[in-house]
């Protein structure tokens, strides 16, 4: 499988095809729900119709228009996962350039270092839908508990990226120039080092988004996510799950066929932004980043 991915992102087609589902997930995350052809909140008498020309992808068991559900929901799954990527990058950024920037030797630098490191490996040591799903279960199931809940388990990913970077980059002769001719410690972090220390968290942004939207509608799938009747995809598919054996395929499939390519679009889209960055790897790598002793160091 890995191989396979890597081979896909290789291909040009494969990334522009990519580009085009994101530029259109975001478009419909936009306009989506001014798009629907029925109400995808309100109930009707016209249940589990299939597909026909007045429900071109049916309705589900609570009679409402599957195609409204699904292009509703494109603002929900995306908003939240581009909202808590958001939120994660900038205080991942933040810490992980607070615990990787040495201050010239600074002792209290060395202690702040040590505290965020065993923080993020704390975090990184529960399984990430496990620690999703107890936050969910914590501040509660409405929109902006849920991109809490995301943005926290995506935070330690861009702290370690960026911890990783800055240390790099603080070696360079650039600075140790500027340390020498007296320029404060700050001033070198914020204008020279963590601008050039950016491009592993900016690449993995975009594959961030991707799994975002599968941990939300992974949460709604178990009944943990945005609550009904708010649209998405996740709840859609789980509502449609018992259906699937009596033929009534359209509730689960076609929600998750949507969910499928607009995650795996967004997988190869950032294996793009990594290779144009000159950072070469694959979605699958990008993933595997999460592991906390492989940005230890």
């Amino acid at each position: 499988m890995v191989s396979f991915v890597s081979r896909l992102t290789r291909q040009p087609a494969a990334r522009l095809v990519a580009a085009a589902i994101v530029l259109a997930a975001v478009l419909l995350a936009v306009i989506g729900p001014y798009l629907t052809p029925f109400n995808p909140e309100r109930p009707t008498s016209a249940v589990l119709l299939p597909p026909s020309l007045s429900h071109p992808l049916g309705t589900d068991a609570s009679g409402i228009d599957v195609l409204s559900i699904v292009l509703a929901a494109f603002r929900v799954d995306v908003v939240i996962a581009v909202v808590s990527v958001g939120i994660s990058a900038l205080a991942g950024i933040s810490l992980g350039a607070a615990c990787g920037y040495g201050f010239n030797g600074s002792r209290l630098s060395l202690w702040g270092s040590t505290v965020i490191l065993r923080f993020l490996d704390l975090v990184q040591s529960i399984p990430v839908f496990v620690l999703a799903l107890a936050l969910v279960g914590m501040v509660g199931q409405n929109v902006r508990d849920v991109v809490i809940a995301v943005a926290f388990v995506n935070l330690p990913v861009f702290a370690r990226l960026t911890r990783a970077s800055v240390r790099s980059v603080e070696q360079r002769e650039f600075v140790a120039a500027s340390r020498s001719i007296g320029v404060h410690e700050m001033r070198i972090l914020g204008s020279h080092v963590l601008p050039n220390s950016l491009d592993s968290a900016l690449a993995y942004a975009s594959v961030a988004v991707g799994g975002a939207i599968l941990l939300t509608a992974g949460l709604s799938f178990l009944g943990a996510g945005v609550r009904p009747p708010t649209p998405e995809w996740g709840a859609e598919i789980a509502s449609g799950a018992g259906y699937i054996i009596t033929g009534q395929w359209w509730i689960s499939v076609v929600p998750g066929l949507v969910l499928s390519a607009v995650v795996l679009s967004f997988a190869l889209l950032g294996d793009a932004v990594r290779l144009a960055l000159g950072q070469p790897a694959s979605a699958v790598a990008a993933v595997g980043e999460r592991d906390p002793r492989a940005q230890a160091n």
